[in-house]
């Protein structure tokens, strides 16, 4: 059986796969730095959203992501929700 990373790396190798997995990269890091945040904040999606005037399943939506891309309006209000300020910066290349 194939660990994770093995798998992963398996799949990489195919330059069709590692084009959508490069592709989605941005969106997994907003992901990733939402649910970082929250858990540095020690909340629970359900703490977020009735913070957020809206519903657990729409955090945990947020936090997948990949399917669709939140407005600045509701990232703000993320933000405030876990204590955080929001930054977008565009960095050179």
């Amino acid at each position: 059986m194939l660990t994770h990373a093995e798998l992963k790396q398996r799949a990489l190798s195919n330059p069709k796969v590692k084009e959508n997995y490069d592709a989605l990269a941005e969106e997994y890091a907003l992901a990733y730095e939402l649910l970082h945040a929250r858990e540095q904040a020690g909340l629970t999606q359900a703490e977020v959203a009735e913070k957020m005037h809206t519903k657990a399943p729409a955090i945990a939506r947020l936090e997948a992501g990949g399917k669709h891309s939140p407005s600045l309006s509701t990232l703000r209000k993320y933000a405030a929700a876990v204590g955080c300020e929001l930054e977008i910066r565009l960095i050179p290349k």
